[in-house]
């Protein structure tokens, strides 16, 4: 039985794969609250989808199952989607579950990515033209996924939230430092202008504001040596940031609109820690057995729920078999 469904899964993604390559770009779905003011999120990170592989079901299995438990307005997917070639066909199938419900989805890449046969710029290219895509870029700054995402207000054209994706790009390109990259200075400062931007708009006040990226700032590693700071979820290895601090989380306090920062990267964290007033958190890890991935209970997804007209969330973990687990209200659950 679990064979079959395996391969009528298989089949039921060929099928969408196939409508969506090739077509010319999509034109972007708008996200907006609902009419309970509610705007819900599902962070799917390090799928690390091998193409052909059965080894990768179960990564569609578990995808397949929160969408439809969840049902939410959008997806982002925070890195480490492919690990193989065809690439392309990878990520048509790794995608698939969720264009195939109609739902709109973001997609940032993490250092695995562009390692095989495409780039990341024909990576991004590639879901550009798949419905449902709202992803972008930003031309003339380092790396290639960085853009906001506006969520409208229930009523009206107003902006009431503002999603902020990074690409925290792969690994360091300076000789004197070792290990992954970091998120750049003018990547910085253009996160800089669009918050100030959206302040201004705003009447002068913060924007609620999230971030989505691969690789965890060096401050999820600060947090969680201070003794007093609110921690939830797993932690079984240290953050493996960068070894530079290039201070992105530093503009996020001084700008004071970003409430949490989402993450993947490290398979077996699940965790969320308050850092001055920001949710630093991982997603959980949604692939299937391609690569590491032993945290308790298996593969999952971190699911994000903000409320309209509130600095405020709510976020949670959901697994196989319908069970979550780690709900956490922010900020009040932190104080």
């Amino acid at each position: 039985m679990k064979t079959l469904k395996n391969y009528t899964l298989k089949v039921a993604w060929l099928v969408v794969a196939l409508l969506v390559a090739g077509s010319a770009h999509a034109k972007s779905p708008k996200l907006k609250f609902n009419k309970d003011g509610k705007f819900k999120i599902v962070q799917l990170t390090d799928v690390h989808w091998i193409y052909g592989n059965p080894n990768s079901d179960i990564a569609g299995e578990r995808i397949a199952e929160v969408l439809d438990a969840e049902k939410p307005d959008l997806v982002v997917l925070t890195g480490d989607i492919v690990f193989a070639k065809p690439a392309k066909e990878g990520m048509e199938a790794a995608l698939a579950p969720i264009i195939e419900r109609d739902i709109p989805f973001a997609v940032t890449f993490g250092n695995h990515d562009d390692e095989h046969d495409l780039s990341r710029e024909q990576l991004l290219e590639l879901v550009q033209g798949m419905k449902g895509n709202v992803s972008s870029t930003t031309e003339g700054i380092t790396g290639v996924t960085n853009y906001t995402l506006e969520v409208g207000a229930s009523r009206g054209n107003s902006t009431a939230a503002v999603l902020y994706i990074f690409d925290s790009n792969s690994y360091s390109r300076n000789e004197k430092v070792k290990g992954y990259g970091w998120i750049a200075h003018d990547q910085i400062g253009w996160y800089m202008e669009q918050s100030e931007a959206f302040t201004a708009a705003n009447g002068g006040n913060p924007m609620p504001a999230l971030a989505f990226f691969h690789i965890p700032l060096p401050e999820f590693n600060e947090a969680v040596r201070d003794e007093s700071a609110f921690m939830i979820g797993s932690r079984k290895e240290a953050a493996c940031s960068p070894k530079i601090n290039s201070g992105l989380a530093t503009a996020m306090l001084e700008k004071g609109d970003v409430m949490g920062v989402f993450v993947g990267h490290d398979h077996i964290n699940d965790y969320a820690v308050n850092w001055r007033g920001i949710l630093m958190a991982y997603g959980r890890y949604s692939g299937g057995n391609t690569v590491y991935n032993n945290i308790t209970d298996g593969n999952g997804a971190r699911i994000i729920e903000l409320t309209e007209g509130a600095r405020e969330f709510k976020t949670w973990i959901r697994i196989k078999d319908g069970r979550t687990m780690y709900h956490l209200d922010f900020p009040k659950d932190t104080k």
